[in-house]
């Protein structure tokens, strides 16, 4: 990497006193591109990671996070994979100068890299199953069409009673799926439920209720028709005990053993994503510094207000990526960048 990031007095990985976490992104994340600006310095990347993706689930998986085209991307079944092994590949480079976890978490999907990172799986072994994971989110939608909506402006309880108000009005599936951070919701469940929760919200004084562009209802009701049969793809699957701290986003609490692991992993599909408890828990547990490791910037944004007095980076692209490794990695690492 050519370029770096200036380092302001007190700003070096020697003089940080508090424990790092790494963040790992979900579906919302990709872009046609990402990735790319890592095999400039890593070519070697390319074979490790995704061309060997390519030969494992038998799809131009590199191809597509390359050079697109978009709406390919946006397929969840595609998205999910490719979301993971761009994750992957920054914390790839991100291991090879010296910077190391204190603990991890992912939102939703980013669950599976985070898991990678703690040695709970093997990555070939976590690749396939969110390829498979994409693979039954979308044939849910297939059946029943849903959607989603991010909800901002309103707490948490107010965005539940319109929930629940509109599933009882309805009789379909409408349920917060994501508590992003305070004043930011996601919900999900049927087309038309949602659409009328986006309404009432907007009604409620929401600043913004606005619809998403995903390929199916994530973590609601409709999905526990899938849960049985991930399961025992679950089951095909080697967990090895956590080698380093991991925090579930479904419960928002520490995950201690590979059994409650593939346990919240079952739940995770259905269940609520629980991003600013776990956020919060991280702060509380001495964590000063967070890395949002992959694509995108969203969890970063996420940090940046639910505990505004801590550092939040990112790895999206070369200039960022810098900034990370010059700030938080061993001066011996980032002096051979």
């Amino acid at each position: 990497m050519t370029e770096h990031a200036t380092q302001q007095p007190g700003d070096s990985a020697a003089q940080r006193q508090g424990k790092t976490a790494f963040l790992f992104p979900g579906q919302g994340s990709q872009k046609v591109g990402m990735g790319q600006y890592l095999l400039e310095n890593r070519p070697d990347l390319a074979d490790t990671y995704y061309r060997a993706a390519d030969d494992i689930l038998g799809i131009p998986l590199s191809t597509l996070c390359w050079e697109g085209p978009e709406d390919a991307l946006r397929d969840t079944a595609i998205t999910q994979p490719a979301v993971f092994l761009t994750s992957l590949a920054t914390l790839d480079v991100l291991r090879e100068h010296g910077l190391r976890p204190d603990v991890v978490a992912g939102h939703s999907l980013g669950e599976y890299t985070a898991l990678v990172a703690a040695g709970v799986l093997d990555w070939q072994d976590a690749l396939r199953l969110v390829r498979r994971r994409g693979e039954l989110m979308a044939a849910v939608n297939e059946q029943v069409p849903g959607a989603m909506a991010a909800v901002l402006g309103l707490d948490l309880a107010t965005v539940e009673e319109i929930c629940a108000k509109v599933a009882a009005e309805t009789g379909q599936v409408a349920e917060v799926a994501n508590d992003n951070e305070p004043g930011q919701s996601v919900v999900s469940g049927q087309a038309e439920a949602i659409e009328r929760v986006r309404v009432a919200a907007q009604e409620a004084g929401a600043v913004k209720a606005i619809a998403l562009p995903v390929g199916a209802p994530f973590h609601c009701a409709l999905m526990r028709g899938i849960e049985e049969e991930f399961a025992a793809e679950l089951d095909r699957v080697t967990f090895r005990e956590p080698q380093l701290p991991v925090i579930s986003g479904v419960t928002a609490e520490h995950v201690t053993s590979a059994a409650d692991i593939t346990a919240c992993l079952r739940r995770q599909l259905a269940g609520r994503v629980r991003w600013t408890g776990s956020v919060q828990l991280m702060a509380d547990s001495g964590v000063t510094d967070f890395v949002e490791v992959g694509p995108g910037k969203v969890l970063s944004g996420l940090c940046r207000r639910i505990v505004p007095e801590l550092t939040s980076f990112t790895t999206h692209d070369e200039r960022r990526l810098v900034k990370t490794l010059d700030a938080l990695a061993p001066t011996a690492a980032v002096a051979a960048v």
